[in-house]
């Protein structure tokens, strides 16, 4: 089912409307200089807005929460100086307050807020009668529904330059990713709202720079509009997420590389993206199951050292692989794929053993 949004045609800056739009900048504004000097290397570089986080909703207190208020000055110097526009991250109506009077062009709502109903509403509220555009961050859950509210909520107070930020999604078991990208959550948005633009945050999906352009090439893709990516001139000194930010220059090399999609091609790259999706969530379920069955390993291990029985059992190994190729077969699968899986399994099984069964009792207690 679609969903009816006021929108109008994007104009940020001109040229910089074409696909991909780019915007960059420190995970947090630290200092004048550090905000001044990252900024004139990115507009060197042909960037065209600036982002910085002024205030930072942190897990957990006693980190570092953001520099404040004075962060707007330098926000403001940096588009005097460059002509760069400017974005930062408003969770609350005094945030809002503070950037249309210090000159913010562009507004983004985190995912920690957008997953709050009440927060949204109370930010739409503040803005009522400004044009302005506002960037919305996908909720820390998988929630397209509570994504698209949030877009509602905007609109509804007449914000009608909106672009949606996917950042990825909290999730509890351990995977390669910060916050796991679900690509199906912002495939959905666009075919619900397919006027809407989507930029992807491959920083905070990431958590590392070392994936950046894996995620950023995705991204591209599947068609999505552009890129939100930390850029710090010093990336290894942040405050804050130092190992996801890279300098001017490394974003820079990694624009270059990217390679763009015909348009034509999007209805098979979403597919094709769909499927790989669950081939990444089916991987990380069989590592997870992996994971399981040596700890079960070991306490048989653990077991035939108390009992002074050998490793290997033949009868049982012979029975196991009996077993599982007849299985195999049932479920479409050739006996050489099922008998090279097993025969993987049951040698980091007996891996394990031997190294229960050889350590000294010192170790164990």
């Amino acid at each position: 089912m679609g969903v009816k949004l006021e929108l109008e045609q994007l104009d940020l800056c001109g040229e910089c409307m074409k696909r991909p739009i780019i915007i960059a900048g420190p995970c947090s504004a630290e200092t004048e200089e550090q905000v001044m000097a990252t900024a004139k290397d990115l507009a060197n570089n042909g960037i065209r807005i600036y982002r910085a986080g002024i205030w930072k909703p942190r897990t957990r207190p006693n980190a570092f929460e953001g520099i404040g208020s004075i962060g707007l000055e330098w926000l403001g110097k940096v588009k005097k100086e460059t002509g760069m526009q400017t974005t930062t991250e408003v969770a609350n109506a005094k945030h809002v307050e503070e950037c249309l009077k210090a000159g913010i062009d562009i507004l983004w709502i985190g995912a920690r807020t957008s997953a709050n109903p009440f927060a949204v509403q109370e930010i739409a509220d503040a803005l009522k009668g400004v044009d302005i555009p506002v960037m919305i961050k996908n909720p820390v859950n998988p929630d397209v529904e509570l994504w698209i509210g949030a877009f509602e909520r905007l609109n509804n107070a007449g914000i009608k330059r909106l672009i949606a930020i996917h950042r990825g999604f909290s999730v509890y078991d351990k995977t390669l990713f910060r916050n796991d990208p679900q690509w199906q959550v912002p495939i959905e948005l666009r075919r619900r709202i397919p006027e809407l633009k989507i930029i992807t945050d491959p920083s905070h999906i990431c958590g590392n720079r070392h994936m950046l352009y894996n995620v950023s090439q995705k991204a591209m893709d599947l068609n999505f509009d552009g890129l939100i990516i930390e850029t710090h001139n010093t990336p290894d000194l942040a405050w804050s997420d130092a190992s996801q930010q890279i300098t001017p220059d490394e974003l820079l090399t990694l624009l270059k590389r990217l390679i763009f999609r015909d348009e034509g091609d999007l209805k098979s790259m979403i597919s094709l993206a769909e499927l790989r999706e669950q081939i990444d969530k089916l991987d990380d379920k069989l590592i997870q199951i992996f994971e399981k069955r040596m700890k079960v390993v070991e306490e048989i291990g653990k077991h035939k050292k108390e009992s002074n029985i050998t490793i290997l059992q033949s009868q049982r190994w012979d029975d196991i692989v009996k077993n599982r190729i007849s299985l195999g077969s049932r479920k479409g699968l050739s006996e050489e794929f099922i008998l090279k899986v097993f025969q993987a399994i049951h040698q980091e099984s007996i891996n394990k053993q031997t190294l229960v069964m050889n350590r000294n009792q010192d170790e164990e207690k």
